[in-house]
């Protein structure tokens, strides 16, 4: 016995690296590998005007959610990740389609900051909803540029069972010189778990400025559900530093998933409490940068400042601020407003300001 013991536990040994080599590599395959910084895809024909000093530039920030529309409550929307539904119909994708573009172009921004917008995902069916945006619009917004933070040729999680490819995208009226995509600090897991996960980014994009300095745009869309692990302190970290090192003037929207204040957090019912952390990890940029909705906007509990509509049905209604913009010392901005569709187009409302170049 010990002679076949010694014969063949070379063997399995042997065997077992060569599986989990495989695996490995399978899932390396499978996966996307974005560097800490690289540039981001853009498209900006050489025709297309450039932003002049003193210029107002009107901005949108908006989650538009795949394009999925209303009436459904995904796996992900609830606390125990057994939401019913795991796609949107193609007809709830065209209806939403139409509503966003009509929605872009009723408020006419010059520079529209989008996240969640799918390309090339099974779920979507592999359409690529930048294309479809821009066609809508019909040209009006000639520059753009996308960067994928959730991408994977195929995730084999039970709901999900095929191709992502997740975007964050900035649409732009004016010249746009260069595209770059920042990686967020990642969730904590198993290296499997990682791999299959988003890959948070910042999206940035600099915009010339005649008879001034260049406009840097910053799009992002943090995690979620971190509670146990450090990374949304990670992510502001990481977000704070890069506009610390980014010359003036700039600006920064997105989903940034955190409530803004600690009032914000004792207005939620126990349950939806369980997402957040009573003092924001959010403090930080707050406290250094001004910001839409502010701190004193969150506070006042005016139903105006709301910017997320959850679909999980216990909800109920629009309940916290998750969304903002921060701008950079001396940029003045003004008409700022949280558009409020009703019924709500996405799941989290549309965010406007508008700023005046120095």
């Amino acid at each position: 016995m010990n002679r076949i013991l010694t014969r063949w536990l070379p063997r399995l040994l042997a065997g077992l690296i060569l599986l989990v080599a495989v695996l490995a590599g399978a899932v390396y395959a499978l996966t996307d590998h974005p560097k800490p910084e690289q540039a981001a895809e853009l498209a900006c024909p050489a025709q297309t005007p450039t932003l002049k000093a003193g210029q107002r530039v009107r901005v949108m920030n908006w989650n538009v959610q795949y394009l999925a529309g209303r009436g459904y409550v995904f796996f992900y929307d609830t606390l125990a990740g057994d939401g019913p539904d795991t796609r949107p119909s193609p007809q709830s994708i065209a209806r939403t389609l139409d509503e966003v573009t009509q929605a872009i172009r009723e408020e006419h921004p010059d520079l529209v900051l989008l996240q969640e917008v799918d390309r090339h995902s099974r779920r979507t069916d592999y359409a690529d909803q930048l294309a479809l945006i821009q066609a809508k619009l019909g040209g009006a917004y000639p520059c753009s540029a996308a960067t994928y933070y959730h991408r994977a040729s195929f995730v084999p999680h039970p709901k999900i069972m095929g191709r992502v490819g997740l975007s964050l995208v900035t649409l732009s009226r004016f010249r746009m010189d260069s595209a770059t995509r920042y990686q967020l600090p990642r969730i904590c897991g198993d290296p499997v778990t990682v791999a299959f996960n988003f890959k948070r980014a910042v999206l940035g994009v600099t915009l010339p400025v005649q008879g001034g300095e260049p406009l840097s745009a910053f799009n992002t869309h943090m995690d979620a559900f971190a509670q146990g692990c450090p990374t949304m302190q990670n992510q502001v970290a990481y977000v704070s530093d890069l506009l610390g090192r980014t010359p003036a003037p700039w600006v920064i929207g997105g989903d940034f998933n955190l409530l803004g204040t600690r009032a914000a957090y004792d207005r939620l019912r126990d349950r939806e409490r369980a997402y957040f952390n009573p003092d924001t990890e959010l403090a930080p940029l707050t406290a250094r940068y001004g910001s839409f909705p502010s701190p004193a906007q969150i506070d006042s509990g005016d139903p105006a400042f709301i910017t997320h509509y959850p679909n999980d049905p216990a909800v109920g209604r629009a309940d916290r601020t998750i969304d903002y913009y921060f701008y950079s010392a001396g940029l003045t901005h003004a008409a700022e407003r949280v558009r409020q569709d009703s019924p709500k187009i996405s799941d989290h409302y549309a965010l406007l300001t508008t700023l005046t170049l120095p």
